[in-house]
């Protein structure tokens, strides 16, 4: 159990480096002072392994404690923020960008949230009971923002979700050819982004692309598969929208510390 435990522990970099965006969303309220460095590897923990709250080991404390304090900082938009500040650090490349999406597919215990399954991401597809996870990535192959829809969503919403914000603008963008269209080509043209995008087999004006560059969009397809180490990400087990999305920001964050690192 201990080597198990110590796969999730924070390094004393990594706690230093979070210790001050928590430090900055905590609200006084007059209680003693949580362990918030305990209760973040608790959460490490339960995102690595998937496990259900309660199965969490005592050595990270109650577990509906540390549940609670998850929800807290999800909703008080800490793993964003966090998010936000690596991108405008601009210490990886972002010149080159690339978008894509993966399903997933979600266990029967996510269903019945409050405000019904599309308004929590949720919905059929051929995979069954599934959830669409759209993805924007750098030139590092690091994530720089993610969304998430019912399973049968089109890549088309997509784009619009992971594109509309304020991160740096890519100067190339990478997609395959479900992103082909007029909208998304003529948006990109709009904002100075060259898009390389395979044509669709129905397109009559043939638009010609760098098969060499296009091949880099394999960093997008390798940033997937590290989310999905994380058995919190590669099955949904969430019942909204903000808990699943906080898991993947935090698996997220993770990997560009460990890519800051080496």
């Amino acid at each position: 159990m201990e080597t198990s435990l110590a796969r999730d522990l924070m390094s004393d970099e990594e706690w230093a480096f979070h210790e001050r965006f928590i430090l900055a969303v905590r609200a006084p309220n007059g209680r003693k002072p949580t362990n918030h460095r305990l209760v973040l590897d608790g959460i490490f923990w339960i995102a690595r392994t998937g496990s259900p709250w309660r199965d969490l080991p005592e050595e990270f404390g109650k577990w509906s404690s540390v549940y609670r304090q998850f929800r807290r900082w999800t909703l008080a938009g800490l793993w964003e923020q966090i998010l936000e500040v690596l991108n405008e650090s601009r210490v990886a490349p972002d010149g080159l960008q690339m978008i894509d999406s993966t399903v997933v597919r979600a266990h029967h215990q996510a269903a019945g949230a409050k405000r019904g399954t599309p308004r929590q991401g949720l919905g059929r597809s051929r995979g069954g009971f599934t959830t669409k996870i759209h993805l924007r990535v750098n030139g590092a192959g690091l994530p720089m923002r993610s969304d998430i829809t019912p399973g049968q969503t089109s890549d088309y919403l997509g784009f619009d979700l992971v594109m509309d914000d304020n991160l740096p603008e890519p100067r190339v963008l990478l997609a395959d050819r479900g992103y082909d269209a007029d909208r998304v080509r003529k948006t990109m043209e709009d904002r100075n982004v060259v898009p390389v995008i395979p044509m669709r087999k129905s397109r009559k004006l043939r638009v010609a692309i760098d098969r060499k560059l296009y091949r880099l969009r394999n960093l997008v397809e390798r940033c997937f598969n590290k989310l999905k180490n994380a058995r919190r990400v590669a099955t949904r087990y969430d019942k909204t929208a903000e808990s699943f999305l906080g898991f993947i920001d935090i698996t997220s964050i993770r990997l560009w510390l460990r890519h800051l690192s080496t």
